[in-house]
C-alpha cells in the first residue's frame, strides 16, 4: 500500500487536498480534505437578519448570487413574503447568468485543459487539444473570455454589479428596468447565443436541448468533424479515454429545484435514487460532525439545531467540511442530479447505460447551458418595465426560514432562525459540502471519496490524471464548502 497526497489542486476554487492509498495500480481508499476554516455561520450569529444579504454572498466570489438567492429565500420564508412576476424573472436572469458563466468557465478553463497534458501526447487528437485547451495560452481561452465578459453585462444591467450584489432581496429585485434596457438585455443574450452556437456546440441551442438518447447524441456528434465544435471535441476525448468508466456515482441524486417559480420551477425539486424519481423531504437533511474538525455533537443534527464550534484537535477528524446526509444517505448534487431529477431523456438514458460518472457529469453541464440560455431569452422577453419588481414586508422578531436553491454546482440551503430580532442560528449546506463530505459516523465515505475508489494510477504518477478528471467533474467550490 502506497500513500499519495495530491494537492493543492490547480483550477479549482479554494483549497483541496486528497489523500490516496494506492494498491495494485488503483486507488484503494480516500480521504478528501478541506484544509481551510472560515466560519461564516459564526460571523452571522447575533447579527440583524438582513445582514445575511451582505455577509452570505461573500462566502464566494464566483457563486455569490446563489448565496444571495438562498439568503433572500430564507428571509422571505420567515417573513411570509411573495414576489411579483417581474421580480421572479429578474432574479432568475441574475441567478442564471452566474450559473451559466460558471458552467462555461468550468468546461473551458477548469476541465478541458487536462486533455492538453503531456500524458496524452500519444493520442491522435492531442495536438488539437493542446492548441485549443492549454491553460491560458490555448485558442479556447481567447474565444471564451471575451464572450463570458460580454455575457456578464447582464449582471451590470439587472444587478448593478457582480459579485456581491444587493439587488436580490426577499421580495424580488430592487432594480427595475426600462424598455431600452430590456432591448439591450436581448442583444447581450443574442450575442452569447451566437458564441455558443459557433464555438461550444456548432449547432443551434434548440438542437442540443432536444437530444433525447445516447444514440441521438452519437449521431449528432458524427454529423461533423470533432474539431467543428468544442462539445464534439469533448465527446471524442471522452470516448477515446472511456471517461464513462471513471468516477462512479453513488446512484442517489438530489435537486432543490431551480429558477422559474416555487410552483412551476424550470428544473424540478426531488430525488433520483437508483433509477427511480422520488419526492424530497428537506426535514430529512442532517449534518454529521464525526470526522470534521468541529466540537462533537450528539449524533447527526438537523440544520436548525446545528452548531459550528471549531475543534482542530479532534484526532478522528480530517476535514473542515461537515458531512451532510439525506435520511442518513450520501447523495450527489450538481447539473447531473438536476437533469436526472427533472427527467431530461438524454441524461436519464446516459445514466441508465453507464451510471453517473465523469462523462455524464460533463454532458449534463454542457446540456444545461443550452437549456438555461433558452429560458433566459424567454424571461427577458417577458419583463414588463412598468410593473413592480419587488414586494416589501415586515421581518418578525421571532421566526425561522429555509432558503433552498440550486447553484451551478448543486443544491444550496440556508437555514435561518431569528430570536428577539437577531440571528440566533444560521446554518449553510453548500453543494460541494454534499459532494466532498468526509465519512459519517457509520464510516460511509462521501460522494467524491466513493467516486475516487478504484481510479487507475499509472506507475510514477504523483498527480494521477484520472484523479484530476474525477475531482474536476464535480466542479468543486471549496470556499463555499468550508463557509
Amino acid at each position: 500500500m502506497t500513500r499519495l497526497i495530491v494537492g493543492p489542486f490547480n483550477r479549482v476554487e479554494g483549497d483541496l487536498e486528497v489523500k490516496l492509498d494506492i494498491q495494485d495500480g488503483a486507488v484503494h481508499e480516500v480521504q478528501v480534505v478541506s484544509p481551510l476554516y472560515r466560519g461564516f455561520e459564526r460571523i452571522l450569529a447575533g447579527k440583524a437578519p438582513f445582514d445575511a444579504l451582505v455577509y452570505a454572498p461573500r462566502i464566494c466570489g464566483i457563486c455569490s448570487v446563489s448565496q444571495s438567492v438562498a439568503a433572500a429565500k430564507a428571509l422571505s420564508a420567515a417573513m411570509g413574503l411573495g414576489m411579483p412576476a417581474n421580480g421572479e424573472r429578474a432574479v432568475n436572469l441574475i441567478h442564471a447568468t452566474e450559473n451559466v458563466a460558471d458552467h462555461l468557465t468550468h468546461f473551458y478553463l477548469f476541465f478541458m485543459p487536462d486533455f492538453a497534458r503531456a500524458v496524452y501526447q500519444s493520442e491522435g487528437w492531442y495536438e488539437d487539444a493542446r492548441d485549443r485547451f492549454t491553460a491560458i495560452k490555448g485558442t479556447a481561452a481567447q474565444d471564451v473570455l471575451p464572450a463570458r465578459a460580454q455575457f456578464m453585462h447582464v449582471l451590470g444591467l439587472l444587478a448593478g454589479k457582480w459579485p456581491h450584489t444587493l439587488t436580490v432581496q426577499p421580495g424580488g429585485s430592487t432594480r427595475s428596468v426600462a424598455a431600452g434596457e430590456v432591448a439591450r438585455l436581448a442583444a447581450i443574450l443574442a450575442a452569447f447565443r451566437r458564441f455558443l452556437e459557433r464555438h461550444l456546440y456548432g449547432d443551434r441551442l434548440e438542437r442540443i436541448a432536444g437530444l433525447t438518447s445516447p444514440d441521438d447524441l452519437a449521431a449528432w456528434a458524427s454529423e461533423k468533424p470533432a474539431t467543428s465544435s468544442d462539445f464534439r471535441r469533448f465527446l471524442q476525448y471522452a470516448q477515446a479515454l472511456d471517461l464513462a468508466a471513471l468516477g462512479p456515482s453513488t446512484g442517489r441524486y438530489m435537486s432543490f429545484g431551480a429558477y422559474g417559480t416555487e410552483s412551476a420551477p424550470l428544473f424540478d425539486r426531488g430525488l433520483f435514487v437508483n433509477g427511480t424519481p422520488g419526492k424530497l423531504d428537506p426535514q430529512q437533511i442532517t449534518e454529521d460532525l464525526s470526522h470534521a474538525w468541529y466540537a462533537a455533537s450528539n449524533g447527526p443534527q438537523a440544520p436548525f439545531e446545528g452548531a459550528t464550534q471549531p475543534d482542530a484537535e479532534r484526532s478522528e477528524a480530517y476535514s473542515w467540511c461537515k458531512a451532510p446526509r439525506l435520511g442518513g444517505d450520501v447523495v450527489e448534487v450538481g447539473a447531473l442530479a438536476r437533469q436526472l431529477v427533472h427527467g431530461h431523456p438524454l441524461i436519464r438514458d446516459l445514466v441508465a447505460a453507464s451510471g453517473g460518472n465523469v462523462y455524464t457529469r460533463v454532458v449534463a453541464r454542457v446540456l444545461e447551458i443550452a437549456l438555461v440560455v433558452i429560458a433566459m431569452e424567454q424571461w427577458a422577453n417577458e419583463l414588463v418595465p412598468e410593473q413592480p419588481f419587488i414586494e416589501h414586508g415586515q421581518l418578525p422578531d421571532t421566526g425561522e426560514g429555509i432558503g433552498l436553491t440550486e447553484a451551478a454546482r448543486g443544491s444550496l440551503g440556508h437555514w435561518l432562525r431569528i430570536e428577539k430580532g437577531r440571528i440566533a442560528n444560521y446554518q449553510i449546506i453548500a453543494p460541494t459540502t454534499w459532494n466532498f463530505s468526509p465519512r459519517d459516523e457509520n464510516g460511509v465515505p462521501g460522494a467524491l471519496e466513493q467516486a475516487l475508489a478504484g481510479a487507475p494510477v499509472r506507475p510514477g504518477e504523483t498527480e494521477p490524471v484520472s484523479v484530476q478528471h474525477i475531482v474536476r467533474s464535480f466542479d468543486p467550490c471549496l470556499v463555499c464548502t468550508v463557509h
